[in-house]
């Protein structure tokens, strides 16, 4: 169809597996002028990536079950996979949205680790993404003594400290408790990405795609270094 003058066409584009069925009835509708509203487009993006990243450690056993949670910083907003949610299933609209305050913005329950990834966000201007795994390698090593628990994986390779930096030791504390945020927000300007004791990593990015590949090479280190270890090498 070709629009009349003074008649404005507008198109809304779909992209790889972003967006349900129903995705252009929800994407468009009337705005309070009697025009079209469309979701943001950097806003799409980041729902893609993560729903690409969640699903990419899902097939790889980088993640199981519904034990991982990824977020993602979008203005002024943190948008976070909601509670039970599956990396394996993920899809663009298991999102909660809160704002910096931790007040929800949306009817989704968020993952109840949430406050890991709002106090990254409050006390590290910058970060783009959180991802939280409870990666095999990363929990085996999360169990190694430690002389320095402010960067706890030795750099056998020098890919964890160009990418990340280094990884601190939060002391174990019950998963979702508050005993555990406590414990996250006193270790949190300490080192550059985390490992829960006994639980898994907790990583910052500056996007999505920079947490995600942090986070590899945080379980690739981890992986490495307990090898070594059981090889009888340091």
């Amino acid at each position: 169809m070709v629009p009349m003058e003074n008649e404005t066409l507008r198109l809304v584009l779909k992209s790889g597996n972003f967006g349900q069925e129903d995705f252009f009835c929800e994407s468009i509708g009337d705005d309070a002028d009697g025009g079209w509203k469309m979701m943001d487009r950097e806003l799409a993006q980041k729902l893609d990536d993560a729903v690409w990243i969640g699903r990419s450690l899902f097939e790889r056993s980088k993640t199981s079950g519904s034990s991982a949670n990824i977020s993602f910083f979008h203005n002024g907003t943190m948008y976070i996979s909601r509670s039970g949610s599956c990396f394996g299933t993920l899809k663009a609209d298991e999102f909660a949205v809160m704002d910096m305050n931790g007040a929800s913005l949306s009817g989704s329950k968020p993952s109840k680790e949430w406050p890991l990834h709002l106090k990254v966000y409050q006390k590290k201007p910058g970060t783009g993404a959180v991802i939280h795994t409870h990666g095999t390698y990363g929990v085996l090593w999360s169990f190694v003594p430690a002389e320095d628990e402010t960067d706890v994986i030795p750099d056998h390779t020098p890919y964890l400290k160009m990418k990340l930096g280094k990884v601190g030791l939060v002391p174990y504390e019950k998963p979702g408790s508050q005993a555990l945020f406590d414990a996250f927000e006193q270790r949190v300007m300490d080192s550059d990405g985390y490992l829960l004791k006994q639980h898994g990593a907790v990583v910052p990015g500056k996007s999505l795609m920079d947490a995600f590949f942090c986070l590899e090479e945080l379980e690739e280190s981890a992986r490495i270094a307990w090898m070594l270890r059981q090889a009888g090498m340091r």
